[in-house]
Protein backbone atom coordinates (compact mmCIF):
# COMPACT_ATOMS: atom_id res chain seq x y z
CA UNK A 1 0.00 0.00 0.00
CA UNK A 2 1.91 3.52 -1.07
CA UNK A 3 1.52 6.28 1.13
CA UNK A 4 -0.96 8.08 -1.58
CA UNK A 5 -3.78 5.23 -1.37
CA UNK A 6 -3.16 5.68 2.45
CA UNK A 7 -3.38 9.65 2.79
CA UNK A 8 -6.80 9.17 0.46
CA UNK A 9 -7.95 6.44 2.71
CA UNK A 10 -7.76 8.56 6.41
CA UNK A 11 -8.83 11.71 4.29
CA UNK A 12 -12.10 10.33 3.04
CA UNK A 13 -13.02 8.17 6.19
CA UNK A 14 -10.88 8.82 9.08
CA UNK A 15 -11.03 12.56 8.98
CA UNK A 16 -14.06 12.76 11.32
CA UNK A 17 -14.50 14.02 14.43
CA UNK A 18 -17.47 12.51 15.14
CA UNK A 19 -16.42 9.14 14.38
CA UNK A 20 -12.83 9.24 16.74
CA UNK A 21 -12.99 7.87 20.37
CA UNK A 22 -10.26 7.81 23.24
CA UNK A 23 -9.95 5.00 25.85
CA UNK A 24 -7.82 4.20 28.63
CA UNK A 25 -5.61 1.85 28.84
CA UNK A 26 -7.15 -1.52 30.29
CA UNK A 27 -10.37 -0.77 27.66
CA UNK A 28 -11.73 -4.04 25.67
CA UNK A 29 -11.90 -2.25 21.80
CA UNK A 30 -13.19 -5.75 20.52
CA UNK A 31 -13.87 -8.57 22.40
CA UNK A 32 -13.43 -12.12 20.92
CA UNK A 33 -16.25 -14.03 18.84
CA UNK A 34 -18.36 -11.08 19.90
CA UNK A 35 -20.04 -8.78 17.04
CA UNK A 36 -18.14 -6.15 15.43
CA UNK A 37 -18.99 -3.70 12.45
CA UNK A 38 -16.21 -1.28 12.85
CA UNK A 39 -13.13 -0.77 10.83
CA UNK A 40 -10.67 0.85 13.02
CA UNK A 41 -7.78 3.28 13.18
CA UNK A 42 -5.13 3.94 15.35
CA UNK A 43 -4.31 7.42 16.18
CA UNK A 44 -2.59 7.03 18.77
CA UNK A 45 -1.22 4.48 21.42
CA UNK A 46 -1.03 0.98 21.67
CA UNK A 47 -3.30 -2.35 21.86
CA UNK A 48 -2.57 -5.67 21.89
CA UNK A 49 -5.09 -8.62 20.72
CA UNK A 50 -5.18 -11.68 22.48
CA UNK A 51 -6.86 -15.09 21.59
CA UNK A 52 -7.76 -17.80 24.27
CA UNK A 53 -9.43 -21.54 23.46
CA UNK A 54 -12.08 -22.90 26.28
CA UNK A 55 -10.32 -22.93 29.35
CA UNK A 56 -7.11 -22.08 28.50
CA UNK A 57 -5.37 -18.34 29.26
CA UNK A 58 -5.22 -16.13 26.96
CA UNK A 59 -2.23 -15.78 24.48
CA UNK A 60 -1.16 -12.47 22.97
CA UNK A 61 -1.20 -13.01 19.08
CA UNK A 62 -0.66 -8.99 18.13
CA UNK A 63 0.27 -5.72 18.88
CA UNK A 64 -0.93 -2.20 17.34
CA UNK A 65 0.89 1.00 17.23
CA UNK A 66 -0.25 4.33 15.42
CA UNK A 67 -0.92 4.11 11.92
CA UNK A 68 -2.37 -0.12 12.38
CA UNK A 69 -5.85 -1.13 11.24
CA UNK A 70 -8.22 -2.75 13.66
CA UNK A 71 -11.03 -5.07 13.25
CA UNK A 72 -10.11 -5.88 9.87
CA UNK A 73 -10.98 -9.84 9.62
CA UNK A 74 -14.62 -9.06 11.08
CA UNK A 75 -15.11 -5.85 9.13
CA UNK A 76 -14.15 -7.35 5.63
CA UNK A 77 -15.12 -10.61 6.20
CA UNK A 78 -18.74 -9.92 6.75
CA UNK A 79 -19.37 -12.43 9.56
CA UNK A 80 -18.90 -8.99 11.60
CA UNK A 81 -17.57 -11.75 14.25
CA UNK A 82 -13.87 -10.81 15.61
CA UNK A 83 -11.22 -13.37 16.02
CA UNK A 84 -9.54 -12.11 19.11
CA UNK A 85 -9.79 -9.34 21.55
CA UNK A 86 -8.06 -6.13 21.38
CA UNK A 87 -7.20 -3.98 24.82
CA UNK A 88 -6.00 -0.58 25.32
CA UNK A 89 -1.90 -1.48 26.51
CA UNK A 90 -2.21 2.43 26.93
CA UNK A 91 -4.71 5.48 26.63
CA UNK A 92 -5.42 5.57 22.86
CA UNK A 93 -7.05 7.41 20.29
CA UNK A 94 -8.65 5.58 17.31
CA UNK A 95 -10.53 6.79 14.71
CA UNK A 96 -13.27 4.70 13.14
CA UNK A 97 -16.02 3.87 9.79
CA UNK A 98 -18.59 1.23 10.31
CA UNK A 99 -20.69 -1.00 8.05
CA UNK A 100 -22.83 1.68 7.55
CA UNK A 101 -20.16 4.48 6.25
CA UNK A 102 -20.76 5.35 2.52
CA UNK A 103 -18.15 4.66 -0.18
CA UNK A 104 -17.08 8.41 -1.85
CA UNK A 105 -16.78 8.71 -5.58
CA UNK A 106 -16.88 5.31 -6.71
CA UNK A 107 -17.30 6.07 -9.75
CA UNK A 108 -13.30 6.50 -9.38
CA UNK A 109 -12.09 3.97 -7.01
CA UNK A 110 -15.56 1.36 -6.85
CA UNK A 111 -17.40 0.38 -4.05
CA UNK A 112 -15.67 0.37 -0.06
CA UNK A 113 -14.69 -3.09 -0.48
CA UNK A 114 -12.47 -2.25 -3.40
CA UNK A 115 -11.03 0.81 -1.89
CA UNK A 116 -10.31 -1.06 1.59
CA UNK A 117 -8.22 -3.67 -0.63
CA UNK A 118 -4.95 -2.82 0.04
CA UNK A 119 -5.56 -2.43 3.33
CA UNK A 120 -6.56 -6.05 3.19
CA UNK A 121 -3.67 -7.34 1.16
CA UNK A 122 -1.14 -5.50 3.53
CA UNK A 123 -2.85 -6.97 6.56
CA UNK A 124 -2.61 -10.48 5.21
CA UNK A 125 1.07 -9.22 4.59
CA UNK A 126 1.88 -8.49 8.05
CA UNK A 127 -0.32 -11.40 9.13
CA UNK A 128 2.03 -13.96 6.96
CA UNK A 129 4.75 -12.37 8.08
CA UNK A 130 4.03 -12.85 11.65
CA UNK A 131 3.12 -15.99 11.49
CA UNK A 132 6.20 -17.46 9.16
CA UNK A 133 8.13 -15.32 12.37
CA UNK A 134 6.41 -17.36 15.19
CA UNK A 135 6.83 -20.78 13.09
CA UNK A 136 10.61 -19.95 13.09
CA UNK A 137 10.42 -19.22 16.70
CA UNK A 138 8.48 -22.52 17.83
CA UNK A 139 10.96 -24.32 15.96
CA UNK A 140 14.01 -23.38 17.49
CA UNK A 141 12.36 -23.40 21.09
CA UNK A 142 11.24 -26.93 19.95
CA UNK A 143 14.83 -27.83 19.05
CA UNK A 144 15.72 -26.49 22.03
CA UNK A 145 12.99 -28.74 24.25
CA UNK A 146 14.90 -31.86 21.92
CA UNK A 147 18.02 -30.91 23.21
CA UNK A 148 17.06 -30.70 26.42
CA UNK A 149 15.77 -33.98 26.29
CA UNK A 150 18.29 -35.56 25.03
CA UNK A 151 20.55 -34.47 27.53
CA UNK A 152 18.34 -35.21 30.17
CA UNK A 153 18.36 -38.76 29.27
CA UNK A 154 22.20 -38.67 28.41
CA UNK A 155 22.33 -37.22 32.06
CA UNK A 156 20.31 -40.50 33.41
CA UNK A 157 22.53 -42.98 31.40
CA UNK A 158 25.41 -41.60 32.03
CA UNK A 159 24.80 -41.69 36.20
CA UNK A 160 23.94 -45.40 35.81
CA UNK A 161 27.08 -45.66 33.28
CA UNK A 162 29.62 -43.81 36.00
CA UNK A 163 28.06 -45.84 38.85
CA UNK A 164 29.00 -49.11 37.11
CA UNK A 165 32.51 -47.66 35.74
CA UNK A 166 33.16 -46.27 39.31
CA UNK A 167 33.05 -49.82 40.79
CA UNK A 168 35.18 -51.03 37.65
CA UNK A 169 37.88 -48.21 37.94
CA UNK A 170 38.19 -49.26 41.74
CA UNK A 171 38.93 -52.82 41.18
CA UNK A 172 41.63 -51.56 38.28
CA UNK A 173 42.98 -48.88 40.68
CA UNK A 174 43.45 -51.12 43.56
CA UNK A 175 44.81 -54.46 41.83
CA UNK A 176 47.39 -51.95 39.91
CA UNK A 177 48.86 -51.08 43.27
CA UNK A 178 48.70 -54.17 44.84
CA UNK A 179 50.53 -55.63 41.31
CA UNK A 180 53.12 -52.97 41.91
CA UNK A 181 53.92 -53.87 45.29
CA UNK A 182 53.99 -57.71 44.43
CA UNK A 183 56.39 -57.29 41.27
CA UNK A 184 58.68 -54.95 43.12
CA UNK A 185 59.05 -57.49 46.35
CA UNK A 186 59.41 -60.50 43.64
CA UNK A 187 61.98 -58.30 41.71
CA UNK A 188 64.21 -57.44 44.87
CA UNK A 189 63.84 -61.41 46.21
CA UNK A 190 64.97 -62.95 43.01
CA UNK A 191 66.48 -60.63 40.23
CA UNK A 192 67.58 -57.06 41.87
CA UNK A 193 69.19 -55.87 39.19
CA UNK A 194 66.04 -56.02 36.96
CA UNK A 195 64.17 -53.77 39.38
CA UNK A 196 65.89 -50.37 37.99
CA UNK A 197 64.34 -50.89 34.92
CA UNK A 198 61.11 -51.57 36.35
CA UNK A 199 61.08 -48.62 38.87
CA UNK A 200 62.53 -46.17 35.78
CA UNK A 201 59.46 -46.92 33.84
CA UNK A 202 57.42 -47.42 36.84
CA UNK A 203 58.04 -43.88 37.90
CA UNK A 204 58.78 -41.55 35.19
CA UNK A 205 56.79 -43.72 32.20
CA UNK A 206 57.48 -42.82 28.64
CA UNK A 207 58.87 -39.10 28.28
CA UNK A 208 60.08 -39.47 24.91
CA UNK A 209 57.65 -38.83 21.85
CA UNK A 210 57.95 -40.92 18.17
CA UNK A 211 60.07 -38.16 16.72
CA UNK A 212 62.91 -38.21 19.41
CA UNK A 213 62.56 -42.12 19.53
CA UNK A 214 63.35 -42.46 16.26
CA UNK A 215 66.61 -39.83 16.01
CA UNK A 216 68.24 -41.15 18.78
CA UNK A 217 67.23 -44.88 17.69
CA UNK A 218 68.99 -43.70 14.84
CA UNK A 219 71.67 -42.35 16.80
CA UNK A 220 71.61 -45.81 19.02
CA UNK A 221 72.02 -47.63 16.75
CA UNK A 222 74.96 -46.53 15.01
CA UNK A 223 76.95 -45.87 17.80
CA UNK A 224 76.09 -49.08 19.77
CA UNK A 225 75.64 -51.03 16.25
CA UNK A 226 72.23 -52.09 17.24
CA UNK A 227 69.61 -53.82 15.31
CA UNK A 228 66.57 -50.60 13.98
CA UNK A 229 63.87 -52.48 16.22
CA UNK A 230 65.89 -52.72 19.24
CA UNK A 231 67.69 -49.06 18.99
CA UNK A 232 64.39 -47.72 19.06
CA UNK A 233 62.49 -49.19 21.62
CA UNK A 234 65.89 -48.18 23.98
CA UNK A 235 65.50 -44.69 22.68
CA UNK A 236 61.51 -44.89 23.88
CA UNK A 237 62.69 -46.17 27.28
CA UNK A 238 65.95 -44.31 27.81
CA UNK A 239 65.66 -39.94 27.22
CA UNK A 240 69.27 -39.70 27.02
CA UNK A 241 71.94 -39.97 23.77
CA UNK A 242 73.70 -42.87 25.98
CA UNK A 243 73.11 -46.26 27.22
CA UNK A 244 74.92 -46.93 30.23
CA UNK A 245 76.35 -50.91 30.63
CA UNK A 246 73.51 -52.21 32.46
CA UNK A 247 70.84 -51.75 29.41
CA UNK A 248 73.68 -52.93 26.95
CA UNK A 249 74.08 -56.09 29.05
CA UNK A 250 71.05 -57.87 28.49
CA UNK A 251 68.84 -55.02 26.69
CA UNK A 252 65.67 -57.42 25.61
CA UNK A 253 65.21 -58.05 29.24
CA UNK A 254 65.85 -54.73 30.50
CA UNK A 255 62.89 -53.38 28.03
CA UNK A 256 60.50 -56.14 29.16
CA UNK A 257 60.76 -55.10 32.93
CA UNK A 258 61.12 -51.37 31.63
CA UNK A 259 57.69 -52.10 29.93
CA UNK A 260 55.42 -53.78 32.70
CA UNK A 261 56.80 -50.50 35.15
CA UNK A 262 55.91 -48.26 32.28
CA UNK A 263 52.76 -50.35 31.60
CA UNK A 264 51.80 -49.69 35.63
CA UNK A 265 52.64 -46.40 35.22
CA UNK A 266 50.14 -45.41 32.71
CA UNK A 267 47.26 -47.85 33.96
CA UNK A 268 47.64 -46.12 37.37
CA UNK A 269 47.84 -42.65 35.85
CA UNK A 270 44.35 -43.46 33.83
CA UNK A 271 42.37 -44.70 36.80
CA UNK A 272 43.09 -41.86 38.76
CA UNK A 273 42.43 -40.07 35.89
CA UNK A 274 39.29 -41.99 35.20
CA UNK A 275 37.71 -41.35 38.29
CA UNK A 276 37.43 -37.59 37.77
CA UNK A 277 36.25 -38.17 34.53
CA UNK A 278 32.99 -40.50 35.85
CA UNK A 279 32.55 -37.33 38.64
CA UNK A 280 32.47 -35.00 35.30
CA UNK A 281 30.30 -37.50 32.91
CA UNK A 282 27.94 -37.50 35.88
CA UNK A 283 27.36 -34.15 35.12
CA UNK A 284 26.21 -34.27 31.57
CA UNK A 285 23.36 -32.67 31.08
CA UNK A 286 23.84 -29.95 33.96
CA UNK A 287 24.46 -26.34 33.20
CA UNK A 288 26.31 -25.90 36.69
CA UNK A 289 30.14 -26.78 36.99
CA UNK A 290 31.92 -26.78 40.71
CA UNK A 291 33.92 -24.10 40.61
CA UNK A 292 37.16 -26.26 43.08
CA UNK A 293 40.92 -25.20 43.06
CA UNK A 294 43.22 -22.87 41.41
CA UNK A 295 45.22 -24.57 39.08
CA UNK A 296 47.64 -24.37 35.67
CA UNK A 297 45.76 -24.59 32.64
CA UNK A 298 49.42 -25.81 31.14
CA UNK A 299 49.82 -28.39 33.79
CA UNK A 300 46.49 -29.54 32.49
CA UNK A 301 47.13 -29.94 29.26
CA UNK A 302 50.54 -31.80 30.45
CA UNK A 303 48.21 -34.03 31.92
CA UNK A 304 45.94 -34.51 29.26
CA UNK A 305 49.23 -35.23 26.94
CA UNK A 306 50.69 -37.55 29.43
CA UNK A 307 47.71 -39.93 29.25
CA UNK A 308 47.74 -39.97 25.15
CA UNK A 309 51.26 -41.29 25.20
CA UNK A 310 50.20 -44.17 23.83
CA UNK A 311 47.85 -42.05 20.82
CA UNK A 312 50.67 -39.86 20.25
CA UNK A 313 53.50 -41.86 20.14
CA UNK A 314 53.56 -41.06 16.10
CA UNK A 315 52.59 -37.21 16.29
CA UNK A 316 55.10 -34.53 16.52
CA UNK A 317 53.78 -32.92 19.57
CA UNK A 318 54.91 -28.80 19.63
CA UNK A 319 53.69 -27.25 23.35
CA UNK A 320 54.61 -23.42 23.39
CA UNK A 321 54.26 -23.09 27.28
CA UNK A 322 53.20 -19.41 28.39
CA UNK A 323 53.71 -18.08 31.97
CA UNK A 324 49.42 -17.75 32.71
CA UNK A 325 48.25 -16.71 35.65
CA UNK A 326 46.38 -19.69 38.09
CA UNK A 327 42.34 -20.73 36.52
CA UNK A 328 39.81 -21.26 39.08
CA UNK A 329 38.07 -24.30 38.10
CA UNK A 330 38.03 -28.14 37.90
CA UNK A 331 41.24 -29.84 36.84
CA UNK A 332 39.86 -33.06 36.24
CA UNK A 333 37.28 -31.25 33.97
CA UNK A 334 40.28 -28.94 32.34
CA UNK A 335 42.40 -32.47 31.61
CA UNK A 336 38.96 -33.72 29.97
CA UNK A 337 38.64 -30.71 27.61
CA UNK A 338 42.59 -31.34 26.44
CA UNK A 339 41.86 -34.91 26.17
CA UNK A 340 39.22 -34.85 24.11
CA UNK A 341 40.22 -32.13 21.26
CA UNK A 342 43.71 -33.86 21.77
CA UNK A 343 42.18 -37.41 20.98
CA UNK A 344 40.35 -36.23 17.96
CA UNK A 345 43.33 -34.89 16.66
CA UNK A 346 45.18 -38.08 17.09
CA UNK A 347 42.39 -39.49 15.30
CA UNK A 348 42.22 -36.86 12.84
CA UNK A 349 45.91 -37.64 12.04
CA UNK A 350 45.70 -41.04 11.25
CA UNK A 351 46.48 -41.09 7.58
CA UNK A 352 48.73 -37.81 7.93
CA UNK A 353 52.43 -38.55 7.85
CA UNK A 354 54.22 -36.69 8.88
CA UNK A 355 51.61 -36.07 11.38
CA UNK A 356 51.92 -32.77 13.98
CA UNK A 357 50.09 -31.28 16.94
CA UNK A 358 50.95 -27.60 17.89
CA UNK A 359 49.91 -26.27 21.45
CA UNK A 360 50.16 -22.52 22.35
CA UNK A 361 49.11 -20.91 25.16
CA UNK A 362 48.79 -17.06 26.14
CA UNK A 363 47.70 -14.63 28.53
CA UNK A 364 45.77 -10.95 27.54
CA UNK A 365 42.97 -8.80 28.07
CA UNK A 366 42.19 -11.18 31.44
CA UNK A 367 41.95 -14.29 29.47
CA UNK A 368 43.60 -17.32 28.76
CA UNK A 369 44.24 -18.30 25.28
CA UNK A 370 44.60 -21.93 24.33
CA UNK A 371 45.22 -22.85 20.48
CA UNK A 372 45.39 -26.44 19.36
CA UNK A 373 46.18 -27.12 15.60
CA UNK A 374 46.65 -30.01 13.90
CA UNK A 375 47.61 -30.83 10.05
CA UNK A 376 45.42 -33.54 9.32
CA UNK A 377 42.57 -33.22 6.63
CA UNK A 378 40.03 -30.27 6.18
CA UNK A 379 36.68 -30.41 8.41
CA UNK A 380 33.95 -29.13 5.67
CA UNK A 381 31.83 -26.57 6.71
CA UNK A 382 28.84 -28.87 7.19
CA UNK A 383 30.52 -30.56 9.81
CA UNK A 384 32.15 -27.49 11.62
CA UNK A 385 28.51 -26.07 12.24
CA UNK A 386 27.42 -29.39 13.91
CA UNK A 387 30.96 -30.36 15.78
CA UNK A 388 29.47 -29.73 19.24
CA UNK A 389 26.21 -30.69 19.03
CA UNK A 390 25.46 -33.58 21.40
CA UNK A 391 24.19 -35.60 18.81
CA UNK A 392 26.61 -35.10 16.48
CA UNK A 393 29.56 -37.42 15.00
CA UNK A 394 31.31 -38.72 12.34
CA UNK A 395 32.48 -41.74 14.09
CA UNK A 396 31.09 -45.26 13.54
CA UNK A 397 32.84 -47.39 16.25
CA UNK A 398 35.46 -47.81 18.79
CA UNK A 399 35.77 -46.55 21.87
CA UNK A 400 33.73 -43.52 21.14
CA UNK A 401 30.72 -45.43 20.68
CA UNK A 402 29.82 -43.03 17.77
CA UNK A 403 27.53 -41.16 20.82
CA UNK A 404 29.18 -37.37 19.71
CA UNK A 405 29.67 -36.55 23.24
CA UNK A 406 33.17 -35.87 23.10
CA UNK A 407 32.79 -32.13 21.53
CA UNK A 408 29.61 -31.56 23.55
CA UNK A 409 31.06 -32.14 27.05
CA UNK A 410 34.04 -29.66 25.60
CA UNK A 411 31.80 -27.38 24.42
CA UNK A 412 29.36 -27.44 27.99
CA UNK A 413 32.55 -27.27 30.52
CA UNK A 414 34.40 -24.42 28.52
CA UNK A 415 30.62 -22.50 28.00
CA UNK A 416 29.68 -23.22 32.41
CA UNK A 417 33.38 -21.15 32.82
CA UNK A 418 32.77 -18.50 30.98
CA UNK A 419 34.89 -18.88 27.89
CA UNK A 420 34.27 -20.08 24.65
CA UNK A 421 35.72 -22.47 21.51
CA UNK A 422 35.87 -22.17 17.81
CA UNK A 423 36.98 -24.22 15.02
CA UNK A 424 38.50 -23.21 11.93
CA UNK A 425 39.70 -25.86 9.50
CA UNK A 426 41.39 -25.34 5.92
CA UNK A 427 43.74 -27.83 4.18
CA UNK A 428 46.73 -27.18 6.16
CA UNK A 429 45.60 -27.10 9.35
CA UNK A 430 42.13 -27.37 11.72
CA UNK A 431 42.41 -25.14 14.74
CA UNK A 432 40.76 -25.35 17.85
CA UNK A 433 41.38 -22.12 19.91
CA UNK A 434 39.60 -21.92 23.37
CA UNK A 435 39.03 -18.91 25.63
CA UNK A 436 38.86 -18.82 29.47
CA UNK A 437 38.34 -15.34 31.45
CA UNK A 438 40.56 -15.10 34.54
CA UNK A 439 39.11 -13.44 37.21
CA UNK A 440 41.95 -10.34 38.23
CA UNK A 441 42.34 -10.94 42.19
CA UNK A 442 42.56 -15.26 40.98
CA UNK A 443 45.38 -14.11 38.29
Amino acid sequence: MNDGELDRLLACYFNHRERRMSLSAGAVVIEQSGYNERLYYVLSGELAGFYAQENEPAIQVFTANEGAFIGVHSFFSGTWTASSTVIAQTDVELAWIDRQTPAIDTSSFGPLTAQFMPVMVNELSRRQRRATQEAIAKEKVLQKLHTAEQMTTLGQLAAGIAHELNNAIGVVSSKSERLESAFMALLEEIHPEASQFFDYGLIDGQKVSSSEARQRGRHFERRYQLPRDLARKLARAVPSDTLNEHWLKRPEEALQYWEIGRDLHDLRLASKHTVGIVKSVKQLGRTDIDVEESMSVNDSINRALALLQSDLRRVTVNFDQAELPLFVGSQTEMVQVWVNILKNACDALAMTEPASIDIHTRYSKSRILVTIANNGPEIDETTRRKIFQPNFTTKKGGLSFGLGLGLSIVKRIVSGYGGSIAVKSDSDNTIFRIKLPVEVEHG
